[in-house]
């Protein structure tokens, strides 16, 4: 018997209504510890319900884990922002420490100011952006209606392209690990691309004519 047999089935353990305040606390946690694994917990239950029948019994559906995932991610994101809000001197301090957090909130500034959130949005798939970007805005004392948009839509774009993934894993290859973690490696790639984008040095400006 290898070791995945031993864990048991992708569906039996993904089955039962514990899988969504599983999902839910991971990703409500996830922005202060990015070490867990809400990713991949999330592609796990898509990848199970995507070949679930009328007759499954236990088995996570996706429309409610899409809105659990999202909802957890919006949560999460603002209970970062407000704690960073009333942070205070010393998370200030802290913060000017930090070279990424201070070149990630003057640059998340810029972006709201602008009235463009699309940095929130990528942030949301790139390693630990998540928790730089709410801490960012919650420090630099954005106001929540600048922020909290852009949050719940990149919680809605990352929660859908993860349950997407495991369903269309899952439609392929199956309700099993091998599935579930080549999607899982499909949600690395995205995080990967993302942090990218984020890094790149923005276009100057064109001269005036």
């Amino acid at each position: 018997m290898n070791l995945l047999d031993s864990l048991g089935s992708l569906r039996s353990l993904t089955a039962g209504p514990w899988i969504y305040p599983v999902v839910a606390t991971s990703i409500l946690l996830d922005v202060f510890l990015p070490v867990l694994p809400s990713g991949f917990l999330v592609i796990t239950a898509a990848t199970a319900a995507a070949t679930a029948t009328g007759a499954s019994t236990g088995v996570p559906s996706l429309l409610p884990l899409l809105l659990c995932a999202a909802t957890a991610s919006v949560l999460g994101d603002f209970l970062a922002y407000r704690l960073a809000l009333r942070g205070g001197a010393r998370l200030d301090k802290a913060i000017a420490r930090s070279r990424r957090l201070s070149l990630a909130q003057e640059r998340l500034g810029t972006a709201l100011a602008r009235g463009g959130g699309l940095l929130v949005v990528l942030a949301r798939f790139a390693p630990a952006g998540r928790s730089v970007v709410s801490l960012g805005a919650g420090a630099a004392k954005r106001r929540a209606e600048e922020f909290l948009p852009w949050s719940a839509l990149a919680g809605v774009t990352w929660a859908s392209y993860s349950v997407g993934l495991g369903w269309l894993g899952g439609q392929w290859l199956g309700a099993t690990w091998f599935s579930a973690g080549v999607s899982t490696l499909a949600l690395f790639l995205a995080g990967g691309l993302a942090a990218y984008l984020i890094r790149r040095p923005a276009a100057a400006p064109a001269p005036a004519s």
